[in-house]
């Protein structure tokens, strides 16, 4: 078990639908990161932007950019995580992978897919949430526009970490970071929150924001910065579990299961 986990958060400008560059400019970047880093974040949609594309630019399941990550993961001995766009069984999902670095995998499909950009209209959305093991972390990987939805994220299995991968609009900046730190207080859990920066094929400005907070509403990353930026974060488990032994609110927490509507 990992007591520190060392935590890369890659915020970038990413190349519209140019999936050769942006991976090119990622693999620059985490072959910089040092040799302890353990996990490495990437944004939602990394190797595209935020395209609705998805005919031209899908991968298919396990495709040629899930394998880079695997060569990626297995260079630096680090977990690698981002969402893609992916053809899978007949549907276009917007795919997180969680790729550990011996090369097995785990994946997401965002559930609440962005109807204000008729993300809807293109994607299929995800039925299950997922909870990853690594290090001994317990890691609950979401993507951008379920951010919104406090339901879908509600803490009941104890996890240590929520990560939130996006291209969230710098026109509602301000619900980006008001809700990083409000999942972070509400699920007494550290909450990372990775988005890009720059312009995309559709007029729409980023100015990423990418931040880590702790279990008590904190920012423990640099300022919020609105360019192309690397950083590498120390999450501690044992301050983790310090404050919830000390501060018993999960305990106190509502039980309920959700049920999901696919009409």
């Amino acid at each position: 078990m990992a007591e520190i986990l060392n935590t890369a958060l890659l915020q970038a400008h990413l190349e519209w639908e140019k999936i050769e560059d942006n991976k090119a400019l990622f693999e620059r970047k985490i072959k910089e990161l040092p040799q302890e880093t353990d996990l490495i974040i990437l944004p939602e949609m990394f190797s595209t932007g935020f395209s609705m594309n998805a005919q031209n630019l899908a991968e298919p399941h396990k495709g040629p950019t899930f394998k880079w990550m695997q060569k990626m993961a297995a260079e630096k001995d680090a977990a690698v995580t981002g969402s893609l766009i992916i053809s899978d069984k007949g549907n276009f999902y917007n795919r997180l992978y969680f790729v550990y670095p011996d090369g097995s995998s785990q994946k997401y499909d965002k559930r609440h897919t962005f109807s204000l950009a008729k993300e809807d209209e293109t994607y299929a959305s995800g039925r299950d949430r997922l909870i990853v093991d690594y290090k001994g972390w317990k890691i609950c990987p979401l993507v951008c526009y379920d951010l919104r939805f406090p339901v879908w994220s509600r803490n009941t299995v104890d996890y240590d970490l929520l990560i939130y991968v996006a291209n969230w609009p710098a026109a509602r900046i301000v619900a980006w970071d008001a809700l990083l730190k409000a999942r972070a207080i509400e699920n007494m859990s550290y909450c990372i929150g990775l988005n890009r920066v720059g312009r995309d094929g559709s007029d729409l400005d980023y100015i990423g924001h990418s931040a880590v907070y702790n279990c008590l509403g904190k920012q423990i990353s640099s300022n919020l910065q609105e360019k192309e930026f690397t950083e590498l974060v120390k999450l501690d488990r044992q301050h983790l579990k310090d404050t919830r032994s000390q501060l018993k609110f999960l305990q106190d927490r509502d039980r309920f299961t959700v049920h999901l509507n696919e009409e």
